[in-house]
């Protein structure tokens, strides 16, 4: 029976020519998008629902400019999903408009003029 010898080469090769599958962080993406919203509890409950969401590394949102900024990595969640995840709380963003029942349910000084 023949063995293989296996050299430091061989070892070198081998590593270049196997993917290493399962050990990539993923891509990851910074994306921008609108949120309407007016104050400081907006902004808590805004973040905290896009940071619920694996894979999402950080999320601010300003209530003077309304924009939200998003961190988060590609192979576990994407933008739509967290502006999903926005509207679901009853925040209108660019892509999902929130359902009239839940935002009807937010606070009196968390309602924003809907379009």
């Amino acid at each position: 029976m023949k063995t293989l010898k296996i050299t430091l080469p061989l070892v070198f090769l081998l590593y270049l020519f196997i993917p290493n599958v399962g050990f990539s962080a993923g891509e990851k993406s910074k994306e921008k998008f609108k949120v309407w919203g007016n104050c400081g509890m907006c902004n808590k409950k805004i973040t905290e629902a896009a940071k619920s969401i694996d894979g999402v590394l950080s999320a601010k949102w300003n209530s003077e400019t309304q924009m939200m900024v998003v961190k988060f990595k590609t192979d576990q969640t994407s933008l739509d999903e967290i502006q999903k995840k926005i509207a679901s709380i009853g925040y209108d963003t660019e892509k999902h408009k929130a359902d009239d029942e839940v935002y009807n349910n937010l606070h009196y000084c968390c309602k924003y003029d809907r379009n």
